[in-house]
């Protein structure tokens, strides 16, 4: 039995003109000790999939799933107490802004100490010791005096590593990581990145890493969800995506590396994720696809197996017979998309 299984995750917000589908039919598993990248541009509904399995989509926002359920349990039908005892303890998030994170009238080491006496039933004395020891195995320089501080006090990188320590406190089996290194400079990126993926590996945790930045999941997942629009666009290995990426979205997200630009100028893909009143009716990625055709303009693609992961697309960029089906459906298509 798998750690983490979400089939047919569906959020929905409604607005003034309709209902914004911010996470559209997402599936996954996710096993024991597994790291998964989840990438995609800003507003390509990462995070959103994640709050969703927190329990932490905001009202108006609507939850729906066939299947959402952690290590057996049914995350659907729980109350919100068993909730309250599974997120923090089993289930932990790093969220994007540490200094936002973190409540500016609460001292590190109160709310260090408040997860461990909520969660482990710890005394006060015990609590303590276990903060220090967390902030510790975080890198935190002097940690027994920087329980008093208060998160303005400290650096971006000094509150991210206090939010780790928070994630950790409780031995989570599932650590979801969003945007872990956004706020902070490049030193301190890699020492962020390097403290995960050694926690991970010392307690052999589930990591779920979210970003937008392609060069992070290559130095960490071993398995990649590519997101776009809501949608799963591709799923794979993280070594054969990036050594052959089959949807046109995940190629164009690699070309814009700066390692792979070809040029003086770097590779960028025009246009935006659609919103609410600019969704295609056929793939969602069309508008901006440099291979797209009348037929993928017009009918939506299903998520399918392919090249060992999952593909949501209708002509795979590594699919040998690609341009004599685009010439079936589309003839005058057919020289466009080669």
């Amino acid at each position: 039995m798998a750690l983490l299984e979400i089939e047919n995750l569906s959020v929905e917000f409604p607005t003034q003109g309709g209902i914004m589908r911010a996470v559209d039919g997402v599936s996954l598993k996710l096993e024991e000790g597994e790291v998964l990248g989840v990438v995609g541009e800003s507003g390509s509904g990462k995070s959103v999939t994640m709050l969703a399995l927190m329990g932490l989509v905001p009202f108006p926002g609507r939850v729906r799933a066939d299947k959402l359920s952690f290590n057996g349990r049914d995350l659907l039908t729980i109350s919100d107490r068993e909730r309250r005892k599974l997120t923090g303890k089993d289930v932990a998030m790093i969220f994007q802004e540490p200094t936002t994170s973190l409540n500016p009238c609460f001292t590190i080491g109160f709310q260090l100490t408040e997860t461990l006496r909520l969660h482990e039933g710890m005394d006060r004395r015990a609590a303590r010791r276990r903060a220090i020891e967390l902030l510790d195995q975080v890198g935190i320089p002097s940690a027994e005096s920087r329980l008093s501080a208060f998160p303005h006090q400290l650096s971006g990188g000094m509150n991210q590593r206090v939010m780790i320590a928070m994630a950790i406190a409780c031995n989570p089996k599932l650590l979801i990581a969003d945007e872990p290194t956004t706020a902070l400079d490049v030193t301190i990126q890699a020492q962020i990145l390097d403290l995960l993926i050694n926690l991970q590996k010392e307690r052999n945790m589930a990591l779920v890493m979210i970003t937008h930045d392609m060069g992070v999941i290559a130095e960490t997942a071993k398995r990649i969800m590519v997101m776009y629009a809501g949608q799963i666009m591709e799923e794979r290995a993280a070594e054969d995506l990036f050594a052959s990426p089959q949807h046109p979205y995940t190629s164009a997200l690699l070309a814009a590396l700066p390692e792979n630009s070809k040029g003086s100028r770097l590779s960028t893909i025009p246009g935006v994720v659609p919103g609410l009143y600019d969704r295609p009716k056929g793939c969602l990625f069309s508008p901006r696809c440099a291979y797209a055709t009348e037929h993928s303009r017009s009918v939506r693609p299903e998520l399918r197996p392919w090249a060992g992961g999952q593909i949501r697309c209708h002509y795979p960029l590594g699919d040998s017979s690609r341009t004599a089906r685009i010439n079936a459906d589309h003839p005058l298509d057919a020289e466009a998309a080669s």
